[in-house]
């Protein structure tokens, strides 16, 4: 191990012991975690914000936030079991709320109203979603997962209904069932009129390491075809790019980061695998493409290479981390190294506030913006947490 490396290995630590006691330290909100701060000026967000008040739920923050806090109860229970007690006891609370919510009907929703009515932002404020449907959601992937980490941890003997809902959540990707727009009424219609997108199996591509670290490899079949999938249909060799849509211009470039990270955890379990080199290139030249100004702009031009946005949210970054770090661990290249030190800088110079526990989450090149990426609510411990963590465990083998 490098200097260096265990250097980065002591300020991932430090970063999660920060984010991660930041989020449990929060004001609870009715069972549900309470990020609902400005990244910016640190204050927190009240009934007259609007869509970020308090009176406002997000699956997508809550479902990550389950998976995030029950892997850091895991991991800290060995290293300091009195944190791992408080990181178990809000994970314990939030699985029973998102178990609630998702046996009313099967699903999981991006947003709720102050009676957990699932609703959609309108004209005038809300309206209520559409429910009961075959329709599946990101926010039904995150929830599943959550709840396939917490039942591991929480009620083992009955983890098989949510495995169940995880897989169908995945059925549904394959059989267009699966819309990304959850800010519009969930329908076929809708569904089958978005973009063919390789975000869905991207997202879900990560429920593999999930299943391998809970002892589940059994249930992570799915992981080989979505890589073989996305590799087939999305990898563009001219530019040595995922496409957001096979054969348009726009690439996210982030995606094609995650997706490599994601990809790498699952064939840790088969370091002598094919697909490990390809993966490695298109990391390679995603991140050599996409770190300019700040970090990694939204959305890039494959051809030109351009930035096709003037926005860089921060969860690239710590994705790029935990990509490199696996990266690097099954393919030895030394390039890779110089692509997680440029990562980690920009993460660490642009992006994390160490003071406050968590992450400017947009930059422009002229500075932190105030510009929502996904939700308004901040990451909780999922992208910032999860992917260092991922990095630390590349570290230390």
């Amino acid at each position: 191990m490098s200097p260096w490396n265990e250097d980065a290995a002591v300020r991932y630590e430090a970063c999660n012991q920060a984010a991660i006691r930041w989020l449990i330290d929060r004001p609870n909100q009715n069972g549900f975690l309470n990020t609902k701060v400005n990244s910016i000026t640190g204050v927190d967000y009240d009934t007259s914000s609007g869509l970020r008040g308090p009176q406002f739920t997000y699956g997508w923050i809550q479902g990550r936030g389950l998976e995030a806090l029950v892997t850091f109860a895991d991991f800290y229970h060995d290293l300091d079991l009195a944190l791992s007690q408080r990181i178990s006891e809000r994970a314990e609370q939030l699985f029973q709320r998102l178990r609630e919510l998702y046996l009313r009907d099967g699903h999981s929703y991006f947003l709720y109203d102050e009676e957990l009515k699932p609703v959609i932002p309108s004209d005038d404020g809300v309206t209520s979603q559409t429910t009961a449907i075959p329709i599946f959601t990101y926010s039904d992937a995150f929830i599943a997962k959550g709840l396939v980490a917490a039942a591991c941890r929480f009620d083992l003997e009955n983890v098989g209904p949510f495995l169940d809902y995880l897989h169908n959540v995945i059925a549904a990707i394959e059989d267009g069932r699966f819309q990304m727009e959850e800010k519009r009424a969930l329908s076929l219609e809708n569904a089958k009129a978005e973009p063919n997108d390789f975000g869905p199996r991207m997202i879900l591509l990560g429920a593999a390491g999930l299943l391998h670290r809970c002892n589940h490899s059994d249930e992570a079949g799915f992981a080989d075809q979505f890589i073989d999938d996305v590799l087939a249909r999305y990898y563009d060799a001219s530019s040595g790019l995922l496409l957001n849509v096979p054969k348009q211009d726009a690439c996210n470039v982030g995606h094609g980061i995650e997706f490599c990270g994601f990809a790498f955890e699952h064939l840790e379990q088969h370091p002598n695998d094919s697909r490990i080199e390809l993966l490695g290139e298109i990391l390679r030249r995603s991140l050599e493409t996409g770190l300019q100004g700040p970090g990694i702009a939204l959305n890039l031009s494959s051809k030109t290479g351009q930035a096709n946005s003037r926005y860089y949210p921060w969860w690239q970054m710590p994705e790029a981390i935990r990509a490199t770090a696996i990266g690097y661990k099954l393919i030895g290249d030394e390039s890779l190294i110089n692509l997680w030190q440029k990562a980690d800088a920009a993460f660490f110079s642009n992006y994390w506030q160490s003071e406050r526990g968590f992450a400017y989450q947009t930059r422009t090149k002229e500075g932190p913006i105030d510009y929502v990426p996904a939700t308004p609510d901040l990451d909780p411990g999922y992208h910032t947490g999860l992917s260092l963590l991922a990095a630390i465990r590349a570290i230390q083998g």
